[in-house]
């Protein structure tokens, strides 16, 4: 779980990075936006990893059933 949490907040930094220094933003607002969206990012991937991991399960479970 922690490994899709690092990974989406590497994403979201590089995302938030990026679209704040192609658009022209100053380097400490770009690092701020780029933080944000690292925070974001983060959580929304563990998130998503625990619905996948209880998807997984369950379809694992059916699977053993019948």
């Amino acid at each position: 779980m922690k490994s899709l949490l690092l990974l989406g907040g590497l994403i979201g930094f590089a995302i938030g990075l990026g679209l704040g220094l192609v658009h022209e933003k100053s380097l400490p607002s770009a690092l701020i936006h780029a933080c944000v969206a690292l925070y974001v990012a983060g959580m929304l991937m563990r998130w998503w990893g625990r619905v996948w991991i209880k998807a997984l399960q369950k379809s694992q479970e059916e699977h053993h059933r019948g």
